[in-house]
């Protein structure tokens, strides 16, 4: 039985580093490494989760949010450094903003004076000579895509093999699965593996859960837990002799679920579904169609498909309708979560403009409908009778915690970025909140746009809440995973349907002495449910690894490279397909329309791919297609280029990207393929994303580009 939790021999599927060491030296490695522990000050289960990864093995460690796992990974780090001839010690995370902290935090601190170190994300100079910076550096803390990147460029100074690598360290594992980046990089690493091609790094994940992967039965979820293990080519470990010191050190927040009951009358709402019926009536919906409850998840799952069918088949009224019962369906949601008069305004917002920009009879009567009733929805929703019930639960919530005398921190989760602006501005306005003290502000991620924050702006709202300065945050998901916030005596999960991974990270930040975890929510609602389903998940998780732990070495063996040989098969498979559906269609046989008028506005064979990230358009003629809007502000600089202004087009207004100036010489037209459509000799159809589209985009060629455009300076 496999009562070490997996450890593997130097031979096995744990132990495949291998830089030529003897066993004289792993010795002192590891007599080396307990004996430093005491001047680290690790914890007595921090010890015991890190001994196999002294030992060199593949390990996934499993502690939960505050157990220490990062500080775990710099001691394991720490060692490999002392012990190993030329190491390189990496370590990858999947958001932006780990990349500083994790090195400012918690890297630097512990290995800066012995050691040379570097952060580098995709908003660093490093990643342009990344291969580089690899050699000269001992620790390197990057994004997941920085080390892809590097691993499928074959410039030499951005080129990076694995065999570089002697260490890899890989944050919030549990995101190894699927088509993640972190499963890419993985994958590169599996099949070297496979091949028996050495050296390869040491692998050390870090997970506070790798969840059931959606599975409801311990089968399904051993099948998960072993999946991410062989996606990792990992035991998975976790403390068994001290785990009462564990729960000492992360105690459980006390769980309360504040339930307030349906309220009795809901007119803004009915008044919003007898609209959204009359567009139903207007769009004349085809028969194969049945759209599910409105003012549910579901419902948008299905008018979003509805939309897609529209734009295929051509019919525009029917894409149209789509997209504003989506916008109704959303005010909808917002009046099950907020404020009435937040629910209008998003509605508000969303007509702002259409009446300037319609084109057709569709259009005039979807902006018809809502001017028509913009007056009764605004009286609806100021009727303080009507209001919400669940943000007074909210309030009372807030308000047992939050007083003038008491030192309180908290976070309130919500789902997305508008509700979480919405609930910041409710608080503000709220007197008995201010006069509680409470000082509030939003975290979001990353990213462009008026919802979003930019690094610096995340990097402030935490350092204000860690000093003090703010002591309420209101976060999207953002703040659930990795981010260092300190410890909070109030968690609220609010309008929330999440899976068993995020609950527990949003748990695991009421970490403060009798914190309280409050889960405000309808009575009968769907977030108790899910709530309750998750803290079954949540235990079976913890099943279903100890499952695993308990398999003899040759079982789990047998079974990781059962599911490496696998997987390699079905990536091998997916990639042939995807090759066969780019070559298809000729890029010149592809039509690109707008996704809003249905108007052609560009032939497949205009789109290059600048840079390997960007698809822009090449045709001069391209440019009467469309209108120049604002100019796009980025947080940060480029080397080769900068943002122009954003692109509309030119019929119906519909957003189609911006455009860049390259080199200063090219001006280009960054385009939204999510905001076009693609007519094909197969028919019409959409993509999300690029990567997506039934035909082969040609690299971008200045010289070429010159050329065509410049024609006069090559005669």
């Amino acid at each position: 039985m496999l009562k070490q939790q997996q450890g593997f021999p130097a031979s096995n599927i744990g132990f495949v580093f291998n830089n030529g060491q003897g066993e004289a030296e792993h010795t002192t490695q590891l007599t080396g490494a307990k004996s430093g522990m005491a001047d680290f000050q690790l914890r007595e289960y921090q010890e015991e989760v890190v001994e196999r990864a002294l030992r060199r093995e593949n390990v996934i460690i499993w502690l939960p949010t505050g157990g220490g796992k990062t500080r775990a990974a710099v001691y394991v780090a720490k060692k490999h450094l002392e012990t190993t001839p030329r190491a390189k010690v990496m370590v990858l995370v999947n958001k932006v903003h780990l990349v500083d902290q994790h090195h400012n935090k918690e890297f630097k601190p512990h290995l800066g004076h012995d050691y040379t170190l570097v952060a580098v994300s995709g908003e660093s100079e490093e990643k342009d000579f990344f291969g580089r910076v690899v050699r000269d550096n001992d620790v390197v803390i990057c994004t997941a895509q920085i080390l892809y990147n590097a691993l499928t460029n074959m410039e030499e100074n951005k080129h990076v093999e694995l065999s570089d690598i002697t260490l890899l360290i890989i944050d919030e594992c549990h995101h190894t699965h699927k088509d993640s980046v972190y499963n890419q990089v993985m994958a590169c690493y599996v099949e070297k593996k496979l091949k028996g091609e050495k050296p390869l790094p040491q692998i050390l994940g870090l997970t506070a859960s790798p969840g059931t992967g959606g599975g409801r039965t311990l089968e399904k979820a051993v099948g998960h837990v072993l999946q991410i293990c062989s996606n990792l080519d990992s035991a998975i470990v976790s403390t068994k002799n001290y785990v009462s010191e564990l729960k000492e050190k992360v105690p459980r927040p006390l769980k309360s679920f504040d339930i307030v009951e349906k309220r009795l009358q809901d007119p803004f709402g009915d008044h919003l579904k007898s609209m959204m019926q009359m567009i139903h009536e207007y769009m004349d919906l085809p028969p194969d169609v049945k759209l599910r409850q409105c003012g549910t998840q579901e419902y948008e799952a299905d008018v979003v498909v509805l939309e897609q069918r529209g734009v295929r088949q051509d019919n525009r009224l029917l894409a149209q309708c789509a997209l504003h019962l989506r916008q109704y369906n959303d005010a909808l949601l917002i009046n099950d979560t907020l404020r009435m008069m937040d629910a209008y305004r998003s509605l508000e917002e969303f007509y702002i403009n259409k009446f300037i920009t319609a084109i057709d009879g569709t259009d005039f009567f979807l902006v018809g409908l809502f001017q028509e009733n913009q007056v009764e929805l605004q009286k609806f929703a100021r009727d303080s009778r009507y209001e919400n019930p669940k943000m007074g639960k909210l309030e009372s919530t807030l308000l047992q915690q939050f007083s003038p005398n008491v030192k309180s921190k908290g976070i309130l989760f919500s789902k997305t970025r508008k509700s979480i602006h919405c609930l910041k501005d409710w608080v503000l306005n709220n007197k008995a909140l201010q006069s509680a003290g409470i000082k509030a502000d939003f975290l979001t991620g990353s990213g462009n746009g008026s919802t979003y924050m930019t690094q610096n702006e995340q990097a402030d709202t935490i350092r204000n809440f860690r000093e003090g300065t703010l002591n309420l945050l209101i976060s999207t998901s953002v703040a659930e995973e990795g981010l260092d916030i300190p410890e909070c005596n109030l968690v609220v999960r609010y309008g929330l349907l999440t899976n068993e991974i995020a609950q527990q990270q949003a748990s695991g930040r009421a970490r403060a002495k009798d914190s309280k975890y409050s889960v405000v929510a309808q009575k009968g609602g769907r977030e108790v449910q899910r709530e309750l389903t998750n803290e079954y998940l949540e235990e079976l998780t913890g099943k279903a690894i100890a499952k695993v732990q308990e398999m003899s070495l040759r079982e789990f063996h047998t079974k990781i490279t059962e599911l490496q040989k696998e997987a390699v098969i079905c990536r091998k498979i997916a990639e042939s397909r995807k090759v066969e559906k780019k070559s298809r269609n000729t890029a010149a046989n592809v039509q690109l329309l707008c996704r809003n008028c249905f108007k052609s506005v560009a032939s497949g064979s205009d789109i290059k791919l600048l840079d390997n990230q960007h698809f822009v358009n090449v045709n001069p003629d391209f440019k009467r297609h469309y209108k120049v809007g604002v100019q796009v502000v980025l947080e940060r600089s480029f080397e080769d280029w900068e943002p122009g202004c954003t692109i509309s087009c030119s019929h119906c207004n519909k957003d189609w990207g911006y455009e860049m100036k390259y080199k200063k010489v090219a001006l280009l037209p960054n385009l939204k393929i999510k905001n076009l459509a693609l007519e094909t000799p197969q028919g019409r159809t959409t993509v999300k994303k690029w990567k997506d589209v039934p035909f082969t985009v040609e690299d971008f060629s200045l010289a070429e580009y010159c050329e065509d455009n410049f024609p006069d300076l090559f005669d």
